[in-house]
């Protein structure tokens, strides 16, 4: 069965989305439509359904003056967005314990020495994606059916500035990298209950860090 061609609406949505997901449109950004529009060499009316649907997606919103402006969390906000992401990933790691195979903790394995070589040789900017792999897998293995889902979701709805991520600090890295052996130490021994503690301890610090910035 053929896929049916992308309309100009989707086409908007899908590089809005992926722009605001990965920050490359932060927060605060007012989008004018006709300015859009002519980036993306479409008509107004396309950009503006887009802008709809990310309005319902609680991605923009609509201000007097300013038109659609992309959210732009507050303090409040963070933290119950990490509160959440704490508890989502931290019972993915509970679950994931008793779940884990040796295939799936070579290949987490493998995943934490990579990051390890990439903080080693200063590559730096390529640690934030790779620990969202690292925590996403894991909580793919704890809840297949339902959990690693909800979780994907929660860390897609709000994108990490790129100036935010502790990731970019050596020290933080380090640190960071630290609790990620840890994790993987309780996965191997089935200790649900540190790999819980931790993953929600570890994940707690980056919010944190976020607020703080």
């Amino acid at each position: 069965m053929s896929t049916p061609p992308e309309s100009k609406a989707d086409y908007v949505y899908r590089v809005l989305l992926d722009e605001i997901r990965t920050a490359r449109i932060p927060g605060g950004t007012a989008l004018r439509a006709a300015a859009v529009a002519q980036r993306l060499g479409v008509s107004v009316t396309p950009v503006r359904e887009a802008l709809r649907r990310l309005e319902n997606d609680r991605l923009i919103r609509y201000e007097a003056h300013h038109g659609a402006t992309v959210v732009d969390l507050g303090d409040e906000a963070l933290e119950e967005y990490y509160g959440v992401r704490a508890v989502l990933e931290g019972l993915g790691a509970r679950l994931a314990a008793a779940r884990i195979s040796p295939a799936d903790l070579g290949s987490l394995r493998a995943l934490h020495e990579g990051m390890a070589a990439d903080l080693g040789r200063g590559r730096l900017t390529r640690l934030g994606a790779r620990s969202q792999d690292f925590h996403l897998r894991i909580t793919d293995i704890g809840g297949p059916a339902y959990l690693g889902q909800q979780a994907r979701a929660v860390r897609t709805s709000v994108p990490v500035p790129a100036a935010a991520s502790l990731w970019l600090d050596p020290v933080l890295a380090a640190r960071q990298l630290e609790a990620h052996a840890a994790i993987l130490h309780a996965l191997a021994a089935r200790d649900a209950a540190t790999a819980e503690r931790v993953m929600i301890e570890h994940v707690r610090q980056a919010g944190r860090h976020r607020r703080a910035r």
